[in-house]
């Protein structure tokens, strides 16, 4: 591995309470049985402001649970200009949360900034659906496509990023 600032990955869904602290909690578990926790942080956040400080939805936590993440210490923080600066990727779960990066993104940022489902190698979809406003299955649909793309981002930082 080389020897370099740790690469620091920001998950971005609406509110950062049900789709990004779940990546976040799956990444991070990822991240940590590859034994990368001091080359790889992980963190969440979302576009809108209405849930900051608050913990993942009761739902996200339950399924989180269910399949052995603990989702239940994140609390939910907005995106800010600094993290295009801070962070190495901005992973947004859907084309609106993108487009709202996007135009939000200040110049100087070399942060990578596209959708987090770009790293699944089985996704037949480009977007992570929001369950909010759904029943229970939407959240184990969410975390089946995020425990995909969490692989393959991971496979790509190693490749690109700690690769010797």
């Amino acid at each position: 591995m080389v020897d370099a600032a740790p690469v620091r990955v920001m998950f971005v869904c609406l509110g950062n309470i049900c789709r990004s602290p779940t990546a976040h909690g799956v990444f991070r578990d990822l991240v940590q049985r590859h034994n990368l926790q001091e080359l790889i942080l992980v963190d969440s956040s979302g576009t809108g402001d209405w849930h900051v400080g608050h913990a993942p939805d009761v739902r996200a936590t339950s399924e989180a649970q269910r399949r052995g993440f603990d989702i239940s210490d994140l609390r939910a923080m907005q995106v800010t200009q600094q993290h295009f600066l801070d962070y190495d990727y901005v992973l947004a779960m859907d084309d609106k949360n993108l487009s709202d990066l996007n135009a939000m993104r200040p110049k100087g940022s070399k942060a990578i900034v596209t959708l987090f489902l770009g790293f699944s190698s089985d996704a037949a979809e480009t977007e992570v659906p929001d369950p909010y406003y759904g029943g229970d299955e939407g959240f184990a649909r969410v975390f089946d496509m995020v425990e995909s793309a969490s692989e393959g981002l991971l496979e790509e930082i190693v490749r690109a990023r700690l690769a010797p």
